[in-house]
């Protein structure tokens, strides 16, 4: 984390910690439930997918709406609500005795919808340049909760058991609001709603993006497609003789196998013309590993092999989405990109917990597979139009445009410059966004312009 000041620092760390300690409650229950709902009053199949994807759905209605609530209250204290009603909802899912009561705790959960207010209060107190690094802390955090809680949830139920597990979900929640309360530093400025924040008027013109809207399908099948599978890959570990205690030594050297395996797609996906090429791949990867899932369903080499696979192409393409929704926004519009996807993303929880479900219920193991590769295989037929990304910078830089009128102005005269492909200056932002050719693109110069235009 070179080149962050004090702040930064105490941001990236505080807020990695509380969106980590609140995935990690959410995900536990991911890996077991399958097997320890089979003891709650009124227990199917398509219950236990329902329950394990309740908190999607209310995630996705109210993550933009948390987000403007911050604007006007203050982020600390709307991530403060969010942590609390969390902490409810796991307090209420540890007390029921019935599928339903877990369900609609889980639902609860969910409303503690505060991943769009944790981003922005990261970007309110970063300097632009070095906003990236504190995302790309936040990000990895998410990622090292989701593995860990796949190796602590199988561990930990068998000592404390299912209401334990959501009690010490309430715990780090409590948890995460101390360190908001005590460490997380206070926001002295709004970042630029553009980049951190969507615009519900802008959301319309979002979705007739082709090669957003393409992402945004990504993301809601890539979320649907791990949660079904999480409805029966631990009764599929069973069903072998391998009880639940002992499934994080399947999960923890797969994830470790997994990651080692997608550097180089990543590195070959980093040059320019191979991104379309190596995300097109990794799709067949994640078909190809569902449905070996399912033909060696009763081999454990067979299915260790698969889940690795499985997880290769899931975590790639969970690392990709994101950078590809920042490549592909419009200068001005990242924050409304990323609230769709976002949003998409959650939804795509609560439609694959229904589905793997219904799925498991009425056509068995095969079912859920069987829909689950038929959809990835649908999502690699629709990128066919997709493009590969420029290779641009995005800038955020203070502009002081008096009106609409000067604000064309400045935007018509930072077109002018060397390496600049898009400009737009929002003057109720006070703030100009820049897509750049950073080999070509001078920072002072475009501040210059600016400073000039606004005299």
């Amino acid at each position: 984390m070179s080149g962050l000041n004090s702040i930064e620092k105490r941001a990236a760390i505080s807020l990695a910690l509380v969106f980590g300690l609140r995935m990690l409650g959410l995900f536990m229950i991911m890996p077991i439930f399958a097997i320890y709902g089979q003891e709650l009053e009124g227990y199917s199949p398509m219950w236990v997918g329902i329950a394990i994807g309740a908190y999607g759905l209310t995630q996705a209605l109210l993550q933009i709406p948390m987000g403007m609530l911050s604007d006007k209250y203050g982020r600390k204290v709307i991530i403060l609500i969010g942590l609390l009603i969390f902490c409810a909802g796991s307090i209420v899912a540890g007390m029921s005795d019935s599928i339903i009561g877990v369900t609609i705790g889980r639902a609860i959960q969910g409303m503690g919808a505060i991943a769009s207010t944790i981003l922005a209060l990261a970007a309110d107190v970063t300097r632009d340049e070095q906003r990236p690094k504190v995302m790309a802390t936040i990000g990895m955090c998410i990622g090292l909760s989701f593995a860990i809680s796949l190796i602590l949830g199988p561990v930990l139920v068998e000592s404390i058991g299912l209401s334990g597990l959501f009690n010490l979900t309430a715990v780090l929640s409590l948890v995460g609001m101390l360190v908001v309360v005590f460490i997380a530093p206070n926001a002295v400025s709004k970042a630029p709603k553009g980049d951190t924040r969507a615009a519900p008027e802008l959301i319309k013109d979002m979705l007739k993006d082709g090669q957003l809207l393409r992402l945004d399908v990504g993301i809601f099948v890539l979320h649907l497609v791990i949660t079904s599978v999480f409805v029966v890959l631990p009764l599929m570990l069973v069903n072998i003789d391998f009880s639940t205690p002992k499934h994080w030594q399947l999960y923890f050297p797969t994830l470790l196998l997994s990651f080692f395996f997608m550097v180089p797609l990543i590195i070959i996906g980093a040059k320019n013309d191979s991104m379309r090429k190596m995300y097109r791949l990794s799709l067949l990867l994640l078909a190809s590993s569902l449905a070996l899932m399912y033909v060696f369903q009763q081999s454990f080499i067979g299915l260790f092999v698969a889940v690795i696979l499985f997880f290769t192409a899931f975590n790639y393409l969970e690392a990709s989405l994101p950078s590809l929704i920042a490549k592909f926004a419009p200068a001005g519009k990242k924050g409304t990109a990323m609230g769709i996807y976002s949003s998409s993303q959650f939804f795509g929880a609560f439609v694959g917990g229904i589905m793997g479900g219904v799925c498991l219920q009425y056509g068995g193991i095969g079912g859920v597979f069987a829909t689950s590769t038929t959809l990835v295989l649908l999502w690699w037929l629709y990128t066919a139009g997709m493009v590969n990304p420029q290779l641009l910078k995005t800038f955020t830089l203070d502009a002081h445009a008096h009106d609409q009128h000067s604000a064309e102005t400045m935007s018509q005269q930072l077109m002018t410059l060397e390496g600049v492909k898009e400009a737009v200056v929002i003057w109720d932002d006070k703030a100009a966004y820049l897509k750049v050719d950073a080999k070509l693109f001078n920072v002072t110069k475009a501040r210059a312009v600016l400073l000039s235009t606004a005299s």
